[in-house]
C-alpha cells in the first residue's frame, strides 16, 4: 500500500489551515457533528453510562495535553496502568502488574495484530495524532475479547469507518514541536458528508531526534557523539494516514477503511539497531437493525500485513512479519422484561514468521474460534452482569521452512478449549455513591512463542526457550470497587486480587549458553547469554488505585470569587504486588506504589496544569533478572489558550514535561537491568503545538 502521508505532512497541515476559514463559512456544522458519542464502548457494549468494569476513556484536551509518540507512554500513570517502556519509540502499556499477551489492544473494537507482544522492542503501530479515543477497561470482566484481555483492554478509537452520519464538513489539523528530541510533529483529519454517505482521510507524520536526558551516555553509532546527553539510538520517523467511507440506509450502515503505518527507528538496546516497520490494515464494517426480537446485528472483519525488519547498520538482519484476519459479529436482542444483551462470534487467524539469524521463535499459524455473550438485568437498586466465552485454539507450528538445517524447532500442532465465565454488579446506595464488583474466571491458551521459542533474543539479552507442553493459564480474578460524585467532585477507588493457577512466566534456569544454544561452563567464556524458560507457576496479583477531583475554586467550589475561574485539583494513586507463589519471590517488572497530584485551573479561553507523579523505589524485585530501583518524582505543567477564527475552533498549547531533568529509571522496563544505565526516562522538554477543529 502506498504510504499517504510522508514529510510533507507539516505543510500539509498548513495548507489545509490556510483553505478552512472558506470552507467553513459554509459548513453546515462544527467539529461536534464529526466526534463520537460519548459512549465507553469497551466497558459496555450495550452503551450503559453507568459502568460496572473500572473503565477510563481520553479524548479531546485530555489527550492532546498527555499524548506521547508511543501508546504505553501516553497512557502512563492512568490508574492501574504503567509502561513497558523500551526507550522513547516502543512501549505498551501495562495494566495492573500485566503486560504482553495478557493485555489485548483493539483498533475500533476489533483485532489490531502486530509484533509488540512478542518483544519489548517492537513499537504498536498507532499514533495519537490521528486517534479520536482511547478507552482503558481494567481488570478480567472483558470476556468478549478473549482470554488475552486477562489483564485488561485497550481500545484505539479513530472513526476511519464513521458510524453516524456527518451533516456538512469537519475536521482537525495539528502541529506541534517538542525541545527534548526535537521532535517535528503534524496530522490532519478531515471528514464530510450528509444522511446518506459519510467520507474520512487522515494522515500524520512525526520526525525525532535522539531524546535528551539529564546525564552523558556513550554511544558507538556511527556519525552520532561518542558521549552525550543523549539515549544512544533513540531517532524515530514515523507517517500514515488513512481513507475510510460508509453509506447509510434505513436500516443500519456499512463502511471500509484503508489504512498504513511506517516507521524507522532506534531500538536503542543495541547501538547500531534500527527497526523499519510498515502496517497495512483494511477493514468492513456494517449494522443491520431488521426489526424484531433482534435488535441489531454488527459485524466487522479486518486484515492487517504487519512486517518489520532489524538493521544492523544498513544490513538487513532479522524480519518479522504477522498477516491476520479477523471476524467479529454480534447479535443484540430487545429487552425481555428488564434483561438485555447480546451473543457474538469471533474468528482470528494469524501466520507468524521470523527469518534471520536472530529469530527465535519458528514459522507458526494459529487459528481462534470463539462464541460469547454478555447480557445485564435492570434492577430498582442498580445492575447485575454476565458474560461467558468459549474459544478453540490451535497452534501450528511449521519450523524453520527456509533453512531445513535449522532443527532446534518444534513441529506439530497442539488445540486448547479455552473457557471463561464473568459476573458483575452495580449498586445504587445514593444519588452520589455507587458500588460496583466483578468475579471472573479466565482461561487463556498458550501463545506461540511461549510454545515454540528456541533461540538468541537480543531485546532481553537471553535464550529463550518455549515449553511444547505448556498448559491453559488459568485464573480467578476479583475486584471491588466504590465511586462518588456530587457535581465537580468526585472519587474513585478499586481493589483487586488475581490468582492463577497456571501462569506463564519467562524465568531464569541458572544456565548459560553459546550462540549455538549450548551449554557453557566456562565462567570466562565469552559471547553467552542466560537462559530463560517459559513454564507454569502460581501467581497471585494483588492491588488498589484510585483517583478523583475535588473542586478548590468556581462553581461549586469551597471558595467563590467574581470571574475567578475554577480550580480543581486531580489526584490518583496505585499499588500492585505481584508474586510467584511457587518461589515466594515477587515477580519481574512491576510498578511500584504510584502518587500523583495536578492543579487545574480554567479561566473563560485559558487553563493551565501544573502537578507531579512520585514513583517509590522499588525493592520487590526476583534475586535474578530485576534491578532495584529508586524512587522518584517527575513534575509538568501545561498552558493552552482557546480562540475562534470564523467557524474554526483553535487551541493553542505550551507543555513541559520533567520540568526539574529528573534522572529516573522505571522498574517496568526490561532495559533497566539489561542494558543499565542506557536507558533512563527522558529528561525535560518544552512541548509547543496548535490544533485547529473546523
Amino acid at each position: 500500500m502506498t504510504p499517504l502521508f510522508r514529510r510533507n505532512a507539516i505543510g500539509a497541515a498548513v495548507l489545509s489551515l490556510a483553505s478552512v476559514a472558506s470552507l467553513a463559512q459554509t459548513a453546515d456544522t462544527a467539529a461536534d457533528t464529526s466526534s463520537l458519542r460519548e459512549v465507553t464502548v469497551t466497558g459496555n457494549p450495550l452503551g450503559a453510562s453507568d459502568l460496572i468494569a473500572p473503565t477510563t476513556s481520553l479524548s479531546g484536551d485530555p489527550l492532546l495535553l498527555r499524548s506521547q509518540s508511543t501508546l504505553g507512554e501516553t497512557l502512563n500513570n492512568l490508574p492501574g496502568v504503567s509502561s513497558s517502556y523500551f526507550g522513547p519509540n516502543a512501549s505498551r502499556p501495562s495494566i495492573r502488574g500485566q503486560d504482553g499477551d495478557r493485555i489485548r489492544i483493539l483498533q475500533n473494537g476489533g483485532g489490531a495484530p502486530d509484533a509488540s507482544a512478542l518483544s519489548y522492542d517492537h513499537a504498536v503501530p498507532v499514533d495519537a495524532l490521528v486517534t479520536e479515543r482511547i478507552e482503558v477497561l481494567r481488570g478480567p470482566s472483558a470476556l468478549q475479547y478473549g482470554g488475552s484481555a486477562v489483564g485488561g483492554v485497550v481500545n484505539v478509537i479513530d472513526n476511519r469507518i464513521p458510524t453516524e452520519p456527518i451533516n456538512g464538513f469537519g475536521g482537525r489539523a495539528e502541529l506541534g514541536y517538542a525541545s527534548g528530541n526535537k521532535e517535528k510533529s503534524g496530522g490532519v483529519l478531515l471528514e464530510g458528508g450528509n444522511d446518506r454517505f459519510a467520507l474520512h482521510v487522515d494522515a500524520f507524520n512525526r520526525d525525532s531526534k535522539d531524546v535528551s536526558v539529564p546525564i552523558d551516555l556513550d554511544c558507538s553509532k556511527p556519525g552520532s557523539p561518542w558521549r552525550a546527553r543523549k539515549i544512544c539510538n533513540s531517532a524515530n520517523e514515523a507517517h500514515g494516514g488513512a481513507v475510510g467511507g460508509t453509506l447509510f440506509f434505513s436500516q443500519g450502515w456499512i463502511g471500509a477503511s484503508a489504512s498504513t503505518y511506517r516507521s524507522n527507528y532506534g531500538t536503542v538496546a543495541e547501538d547500531d539497531v534500527t527497526i523499519g516497520m510498515k502496517s497495512d490494515r483494511y477493514a468492513l464494517e456494517g449494522e443491520w437493525r431488521p426489526g424484531g426480537f433482534i435488535r441489531s446485528i454488527h459485524a466487522k472483519v479486518s486484515r492487517t500485513d504487519y512486517r518489520h525488519t532489524e538493521y544492523e547498520g544498513r544490513e538487513a538482519g532479522t524480519t518479522f512479519s504477522n498477516l491476520s484476519n479477523d471476524l467479529r459479529i454480534e447479535a443484540r436482542h430487545e429487552k425481555i422484561g428488564n434483561l438485555e444483551g447480546l451473543v457474538g462470534f469471533s474468528r482470528e487467524t494469524n501466520r507468524f514468521a521470523a527469518d534471520g539469524s536472530e529469530a527465535f521463535a519458528p514459522h507458526s499459524r494459529t487459528r481462534s474460534n470463539a462464541m460469547f455473550l454478555h447480557e445485564e438485568l435492570g434492577t430498582s437498586w442498580g445492575r447485575l452482569s454476565f458474560g461467558a466465552r468459549t474459544e478453540k485454539v490451535t497452534v501450528r507450528s511449521l519450523g524453520y521452512p527456509d533453512d531445513l538445517s535449522v532443527t532446534r524447532f518444534a513441529i506439530g500442532e497442539r488445540t486448547f478449549n479455552p473457557h471463561s465465565a464473568a459476573f458483575g454488579a452495580l449498586v445504587n446506595l445514593t444519588p452520589q455513591w455507587q458500588l460496583t464488583s466483578n468475579l471472573a474466571y479466565t482461561e487463556r491458551a498458550p501463545k506461540d512463542y511461549e510454545l515454540l521459542a528456541n533461540g538468541p533474543h537480543v531485546a532481553t539479552a537471553a535464550w529463550e526457550l518455549g515449553d511444547p507442553n505448556l498448559r491453559k493459564e488459568k485464573s480467578t480474578g476479583f475486584d471491588l470497587g466504590a465511586q462518588w460524585k456530587s457535581g465537580p467532585n468526585t472519587a474513585r477507588v478499586n481493589a483487586y486480587v488475581t490468582r492463577f493457577r497456571n501462569y506463564i512466566g519467562l524465568t531464569a534456569t541458572g544456565r548459560t549458553l553459546d550462540e549455538e544454544g549450548q551449554v557453557v561452563t566456562d565462567p570466562e567464556a565469552t559471547d553467552t547469554m542466560a537462559e530463560y524458560r517459559y513454564g507454569g507457576m502460581r501467581a497471585r496479583f494483588t492491588g488498589i488505585e484510585a483517583n478523583g477531583n475535588l473542586r478548590l475554586l468556581g462553581t461549586d467550589g469551597f471558595a467563590r470569587m467574581a470571574d475567578a475561574g475554577t480550580l480543581d485539583l486531580e489526584w490518583r494513586g496505585d499499588i500492585v504486588r505481584a508474586k510467584n507463589l511457587d518461589t515466594g519471590e515477587p515477580l519481574p517488572r512491576i510498578a511500584p506504589l504510584r502518587l500523583g497530584a495536578t492543579l487545574a485551573y480554567g479561566n473563560g479561553p485559558w487553563s493551565a496544569r501544573v502537578g507531579f507523579d512520585y514513583n517509590a523505589a522499588q525493592r520487590r524485585v526476583p534475586d535474578v533478572g530485576a534491578r532495584e530501583t529508586d524512587a522518584y518524582t517527575l513534575w509538568n505543567a501545561s498552558i493552552s489558550y482557546r480562540m475562534k477564527v470564523q467557524r474554526a475552533n483553535l487551541t493553542w498549547y505550551a507543555r513541559m514535561d520533567n520540568i526539574g531533568n529528573k534522572l529516573a529509571y522505571t522498574p517496568t522496563s526490561i532495559l533497566t537491568t539489561t542494558v543499565f544505565p542506557k536507558a533512563p526516562l527522558p529528561g525535560r522538554s518544552l512541548k509547543v503545538g496548535l490544533r485547529v477543529t473546523f
